[in-house]
């Protein structure tokens, strides 16, 4: 092989080494950290909430009419909304899932065990809610109609069932999701909630919240002048309902106002925006990294050829093949790739674990750091080839020529 003379030719060109070398560690350090920060977002994006995304909007409705009754008005909505055709069923909720709005609180198995709480994002909604988000029952019962209570925001005793994700009864039982039906859990206030089923998954109201599948769901109606109703609607029917089911609520009361009228698609997309952005802008990142460090290579390539055309010229003479010529300096790209991806290895490091402790991001996974290696390895490669090409079709004659 050919290391000796590679070496010798790389030492005499110090600083373009080091220089292509430090930019393909910094690129690395920047494509290894970004592509997993993508997968990670890509990830967060692509979880279900456990609700019929497709067919579910919702819509809020404001009284502001001396006259106006919020508890009637919410008895005839839904009504009127379960009698429309195309609609499976509606119900009143206090949040949306996935809106980056609502409401949370903490479950422990005896009263005043503040130390041990469980986070759990709230649900306040009334009769049929579970079949109206299209959630699965997987242990218990679903509410009664005797089971809703109607309060005022400013009463703090909440009913006395409830029925909780999965995730939450592992959390607090760890056991089986069946187990947790007909204990007791307890409110930060003591209040003690019988727990009568168990959903396979409801997510919160905040993606990024890390306790977003501890979901509870209560039987209550909030009185507090704000009603947000959540329908769901047969498949097909949620482009055609939407504006009927707007101007069916304000023909039938006058002394409100509509607002939010939301496909539960736009309401996730909203919330995701962000992250989408973000994932867009560092893919740019990365193919500007990427073609920045390639014309870098094809750069270093072309001078180092120009520099020896004679040397070139003179072993051409001697017998070695257009190969040889293209394997030379094939090899050489990957002495000078390998010591800056060796290099980025270790700046994607400390890199992430700079991450870790100051935004608490998760450690990268293993595997990003050698795919990473063998991309800029290839990528290097591939840019040499052109310039190599090109030096191995010298002829003998025209590089031992005097210039």
């Amino acid at each position: 092989m050919e290391f000796g003379p590679i070496l010798r030719a790389l030492l005499r060109n110090k600083l373009g080494v080091v220089l292509i070398a430090l930019q393909i560690a910094f690129t690395m350090t920047v494509i290894v950290n970004a592509v997993y920060i993508i997968n990670q977002r890509g990830e967060l994006m692509q979880r279900p909430s456990g609700v019929d995304e497709d067919n579910l909007f919702h819509i809020r409705s404001i009284g502001f009419g001396e006259n106006f009754n919020e508890e009637l008005a919410i008895t005839d909505d839904l009504d009127r909304l379960r009698q429309t055709p195309g609609v499976v069923d509606a119900t009143v909720i206090n949040a949306i899932p996935v809106s980056n709005s609502g409401s949370s609180t903490g479950f422990s198995l005896e009263p005043g065990d503040r130390g041990s709480m469980v986070p759990s994002a709230i649900y306040y909604a009334g009769h049929r809610s579970l079949n109206t988000m299209g959630l699965e029952l997987i242990a218990g019962v679903d509410f009664a109609e005797s089971d809703v209570l109607i309060r005022p925001a400013s009463s703090n005793t909440n009913a006395g069932s409830v029925i909780i994700t999965r995730a939450l009864a592992e959390r607090l039982f760890s056991a089986d999701a069946q187990s947790a039906v007909g204990q007791s859990i307890f409110t930060p206030s003591g209040q003690a909630i019988r727990v009568i089923g168990v959903v396979r998954q409801l997510q919160g109201p905040w993606p990024l919240w890390p306790e977003i599948e501890n979901s509870a769901i209560f039987p209550e109606i909030v009185i507090d002048g704000s009603s947000m109703y959540l329908i769901r609607t047969e498949a097909g029917e949620q482009d055609r309902l939407m504006p009927a089911v707007e101007e069916m609520l304000a023909a039938s009361n006058d002394q409100r106002i509509l607002r939010q009228l939301r496909t539960m698609a736009d309401t996730r997309e909203e919330s995701y925006r962000i992250d989408s952005v973000m994932t867009r802008i560092l893919y740019v990142v990365i193919a500007t990294l990427i073609f920045i460090t390639a014309m870098g290579i094809v750069g270093l390539a072309v001078f180092s050829i120009n520099r020896r055309r004679k040397q070139i010229g003179t072993r051409r003479a001697l017998g070695a093949t257009q190969g040889a010529i293209l394997r030379y300096f094939l090899l050489e790209n990957v002495m000078i790739s390998g010591i800056g991806v060796l290099a980025g290895a270790a700046l994607s490091i400390a890199f992430n674990i700079f991450l870790v402790q100051t935004f608490n991001m998760p450690r990268i996974d293993w595997f990003y750091i050698p795919a990473g290696m063998l991309v800029l390895l290839l990528v290097g490669q591939l840019a040499v080839v052109g310039p190599s090409r090109a030096a191995a079709r010298i002829a003998p004659a025209l590089a031992t020529r005097s210039v």
